[in-house]
């Protein structure tokens, strides 16, 4: 397999002068023309993780690469990088300047990264590309003239012009209708399958995933607890984590819709033993006490499973199965 796009090796992410571990040593890749959905509660440190990739939030530990160049926080390293991945929010209205017209949003980049060309037929394929046609109808109009699908197309059409390697994508379907979701996903999915850009796509929503992700990365505390193909994952999730995140998606049938108990996630009071388990239903049923694993469960850390295949977990219950 080729080189990643992206590589990220026992990164981690401190606030509170390292009280607050809201990324803690996590390493993964992505590939040219894959889409890797990043999900989990709010508060799990997803959006926080691909900040950290772009440069925007500094990192205590651990090392980032974009296309084998290691991620560094000088004013030059950091030009460079922003062209070659860019970033799409979840809320179109507040990413956009309000006094910029469409075109200014658009051409923003171009010009800061002073791409060659003809600038307004940069723009106007860059509008064209997201869906705005014609684009010329477009340019003079402002972020409040046009309805906030339009408003995320702008800020795609802003992304790929500068034709990156690329896009970290931080819930960006959140803030829109139901009916236009749809269409702003099988619009990132054709620049992958187009060019080849490669996605990290922050979700709380499962639905997310099963449209667009090859890949798929839960979030707990801080730490990625399974990883596989989509495929695997949602129709096989094994973290009781991902079950439990999956069984409240009602789109899915046939799963047991499980409650998750206990605190919501605190980073700067992470649990001992698998951080998980003060809400685990294994822990609460009884279950890993029935299997003999309870100690382990409220005593010792674990990350994800040596490679078995490509979907991995990092559970003492699956360990135990597997093994």
């Amino acid at each position: 397999m080729s080189e990643p796009v992206l590589s990220l090796h026992n990164v981690q992410v401190q606030f509170g002068g390292g009280r607050v571990h809201a990324v803690d040593t996590v390493s993964l890749d992505v590939h040219a023309g894959e889409v890797l959905a990043l999900v989990g509660e709010s508060g799990c440190g997803k959006t926080t993780l691909i900040r950290s990739i772009i440069g925007l939030e500094p990192l205590a530990a651990g090392t980032i690469t974009v296309d084998g160049e290691k991620v560094t926080g000088n004013a030059r390293g950091l030009r460079a990088l922003r062209r070659k991945v860019q970033m799409i929010f979840q809320d179109p209205s507040g990413a956009l300047n309000p006094r910029h017209s469409i075109y200014e949003s658009v051409a923003e980049g171009l010009r800061i990264h002073k791409v060659k060309g003809h600038e307004p037929q940069l723009v106007g394929d860059a509008l064209a590309e997201a869906g705005l046609r014609p684009p010329e109808r477009f340019f003079r109009r402002f972020p409040h003239e046009v309805s906030g699908g339009q408003r995320q197309r702008v800020l795609i059409a802003g992304a790929m012009a500068l034709r990156p390697r690329l896009l970290l994508a931080d819930e960006p379907v959140a803030s829109l209708d139901a009916s236009i979701r749809g269409e702003i996903l099988a619009l990132m999915r054709s620049y992958v399958d187009r060019d080849g850009v490669s996605i990290v796509a922050v979700t709380h929503d499962l639905g997310l995933a099963w449209n667009i992700a090859d890949r798929v990365a839960v979030m707990y505390l801080g730490r990625i607890v399974e990883i596989g193909p989509a495929e695997e994952v949602l129709r096989a999730p094994q973290h009781p984590y991902t079950q439990a995140l999956l069984s409240v998606v009602p789109e899915i049938e046939g799963m047991e819709q499980q409650i998750l108990t206990g605190e919501t996630p605190d980073p700067s009071r992470v649990p001992s033993g698998c951080r998980f388990h003060p809400r685990c239903p294994l822990v609460a049923n009884g279950e890993a006490e029935r299997r003999g694993i309870i100690d382990k469960c409220r005593g010792v850390d674990l990350e994800l499973e040596p490679e078995v295949g490509e979907h991995r977990v990092a559970c003492h219950a699956v360990h135990v199965t597997r093994t």
